[in-house]
């Protein structure tokens, strides 16, 4: 055989193991997400009122409901998959749920919430609410397609059982018990509690059809502006990239957990597939590491005001104030989002998203190491 037979053969195998790769991907024709404001793309903005400017402005041109200057993880995940970003469950208004639907809203946790959003700043829709909204939304969309209304608005029956199931929440249960001035051990005690209302939940979506879910785990928030700012630290208690260990310890040990508590709903959901994915070491490479990959002044936030980290929780991202008769923006963004990674001292910028992002979708920090094309599948 000669060289440029044996290449045309080389070439022939190459594309079909393309094709062969390409044909095993998964059908996800639509997504149902579940969280917090990590995953949030209009809820709690759509019920107590819309984001200001500079919220979106990096990606979007204008605020969307995104706690961030432009897209989250969820929306890179969607235009993966070959979807259009998600609408807001909450959000009715010229809204097309034909390819899923996100439940998340930000401030939510998996617990019911100790106080009301006002006192808080933790959202009343908990996980066990979001789920109740998923149950009736399947049951109402599916009665509306019957009659031959909205067809080209809501998601085909069998897109539930086909859809895949994305969620990312159970920081807020953390951070909440400490503003709530609990200790640490105080909040470790109650992360089983924690899981077992995520178990609960779980447990509701795959009865209601769910099979296929990516399951983020909880991201280092001792390195994020709003903890450092707010909670008292010691020295011995700040590690060498100035976070704060206790709290990512319990960010941690959360993890660990939720791991476990995913290898468990395994054997009693055999026709779900679970995968565990660690959002934890990503962020935390990311903060520890910044100017590796192209970020600057990792634990500041760029858009704020004021302060070591650039945030104040009176004088958030967008504030304005009156001054000499006109409105004034106090809580201003920085001058290049595109290389920073914290945005308003708690939410990532749509640059770190992007980064986080192509660091999970191969399925290098998935458990099982499945790539998310493939997250129908039990094992890689």
């Amino acid at each position: 055989m000669d060289s440029s037979c044996g290449l045309q053969w080389l070439l022939l195998a190459q594309a079909l193991l393309v094709v062969a790769a390409s044909s095993d991907s998964c059908y996800f024709p639509a997504i149902f997400n579940f969280g917090d404001s990590n995953s949030d793309t209009g809820g709690l903005s759509a019920a107590f009122g819309a984001t200001p400017s500079p919220y979106g402005e990096s990606f979007f041109g204008k605020p969307v409901g995104r706690y961030s200057d432009g897209r989250l993880l969820i929306d890179f995940i969607a235009s993966s998959l070959g979807l259009p970003f998600l609408s807001a469950y909450l959000n009715s208004i010229g809204t097309n749920f034909s390819h899923g639907a996100n439940f998340a809203t930000s401030g939510s946790t998996i617990r019911q919430p100790y106080a009301t959003l006002s006192q808080s700043g933790f959202s009343p829709i908990s996980m066990d609410v979001q789920t109740w909204e998923f149950s009736q939304f399947k049951s109402r969309s599916q009665e509306l397609i019957q009659q031959g209304l909205f067809k080209d608005q809501l998601p085909k029956e069998e897109y539930f059982s086909q859809a895949l199931y994305t969620i990312d929440i159970g920081q807020n249960d953390l951070t909440e018990s400490y503003f709530s001035n609990w200790t640490t051990n105080e909040v470790k005690s109650a992360i089983p509690d924690i899981l077992d209302k995520f178990v609960l939940a779980i447990q509701s979506i795959y009865w209601e059809g769910g099979r296929y879910f990516w399951i983020h785990n909880t991201g280092p928030f001792g390195c994020l502006p709003y903890v450092l700012d707010r909670l008292t630290l010691k020295a011995p208690e700040v590690d060498r990239f100035g976070c704060g260990a206790p709290f990512n310890e319990v960010a941690q040990l959360f993890n660990q957990k939720l791991n476990q508590t995913l290898s468990r709903l395994r054997k009693d959901l055999p026709l779900g597939v679970f995968t565990y994915v660690d959002i934890y070491s990503i962020k935390r490479e990311l903060l520890s590491h910044a100017h590796q990959y192209g970020f600057e002044l990792p634990l500041v936030a760029c858009c704020g005001h004021g302060g070591k980290y650039n945030y104040n929780k009176n004088i958030g991202c967008g504030s304005t104030v009156i001054r000499n008769g006109k409105e004034v923006m106090v809580g201003k963004a920085c001058q290049n989002p595109s290389k920073r990674i914290i945005w308003d001292g708690v939410h990532y910028t749509d640059a770190a998203n992007k980064w986080i992002f192509q660091q999970i979708v191969d399925g290098k920090f998935s458990d099982p190491p499945i790539p998310l094309r493939l997250a129908c599948q039990a094992k890689a």
